[in-house]
């Protein structure tokens, strides 16, 4: 008899959700939905939407989910969106024997081995060393940070919390705005800058501090405004939003430059996430190298470690859908 597992990525703005069946010919993926996270008010409402969707008759056997957030004693509360979940929950109400619940970061650095050249872009080929240490980081609603270690015979991913590491600014601007945030925020985060809310903060700033050219009017933009200000740099060549993705830009080649540091990543730095494949001419017009390799007496160490931008958006989803297909192979 075939047997089906489900796959999900969750975060606290958009959910992803999959259910695949293992045949004699391999592995089909049977349904897949896209949700707004924040419309519904408990993740299982969610799920039980989506089994009820799918149509699939047979009570899947296995389950993984991405999440994004810290995992805890097999139970998440997501950073930006008031969820609880838990494995135990989860099994029990839906009567699915093997959960397991992941970090969405730690996910996506289990599917890095599973990319074709296809899905990402290099930037720096450096010299790769076999086995070497790699990170994989990424900035969207939040900032995501996951280590790969070798161990043995095969790449161990490490969950992290990193993107709450305090930021730390590399010129006077950034002091600047790292003073006015800290008016407003008290502690300032790396993930305060480097996010959607993050690009947000960086606009606005600007727009307070700096002369507004003539004929443009200063906008207030909300909390999490990225994709307009997106908008407004490539589509109406915006000139304060385009200065915001260019510091965002140096923020963020220096942020991977010191995950880089920190794990001596000779594996590779993987740059994942929503925003990176969207700002693409932004990150590779050379503000972002400039900042990752400028390491003072080390700079010439950070010419030599291998960068990509990951394109495929949905390597979180990946990442689960090999561990839920594990599940599902330890369980027979």
């Amino acid at each position: 008899m075939n047997k089906y597992f489900i796959y999900g990525d969750i975060g606290g703005t958009k959910t992803i959700l999959a259910i695949a069946e293992i045949t004699d010919g391999g592995i089909h993926q049977q349904f897949i939905q896209r949700y707004l996270s924040h419309s519904y008010e408990r993740f299982s409402d969610l799920l039980s939407d989506f089994l009820n969707q799918s149509q699939v008759t047979s009570r899947p056997e296995a389950a993984c989910f991405a999440i994004a957030g810290p995992i805890v004693g097999q139970q998440a509360t997501l950073t930006n969106l008031p969820w609880h979940i838990s494995e135990a929950d989860i099994s029990d109400e839906f009567s699915i024997s093997a959960v397991k619940l992941i970090n969405d970061f730690e996910a996506a650095a289990i599917a890095i081995e599973d990319l074709t050249p296809n899905d990402f872009l290099k930037l720096q080929a450096g010299r790769m060393h076999e086995h070497g240490m790699r990170v994989v980081l990424g900035a969207g609603t939040g900032m995501g940070v996951a280590w790969l270690a070798w161990l043995k015979d095969r790449y161990i991913p490490l969950a992290t919390e990193a993107g709450h590491m305090d930021f730390a600014p590399a010129n006077k601007l950034q002091m600047s705005l790292l003073e006015s945030l800290q008016i407003k925020l008290g502690h300032v985060s790396v993930e305060r800058l480097l996010s959607g809310a993050g690009l947000t903060h960086i606009f606005n700033f600007l727009q307070m501090h700096q002369a507004v050219p003539s004929g443009l009017t200063a906008t207030h933009l909300k909390e999490d405004s990225g994709a307009t200000i997106t908008t407004l740099a490539q589509t109406h060549k915006h000139p304060i939003a385009i200065k915001s993705l260019h510091i965002f830009a140096e923020i963020y080649g220096a942020y991977a430059g010191n995950l880089a540091l920190a794990g001596l990543c000779r594996g590779g730095v993987y740059i994942a996430g929503g925003i990176a494949p969207k700002i693409i001419n932004i990150i590779s017009s050379g503000g972002f190298m400039r900042a990752f390799r400028d390491k003072g007496r080390f700079s010439l160490l950070m010419n030599e470690i291998p960068l990509y931008v990951v394109t495929n958006y949905d390597i979180s989803l990946l990442g689960a859908k090999r561990v839920a297909h594990q599940l599902l192979e330890q369980s027979d």
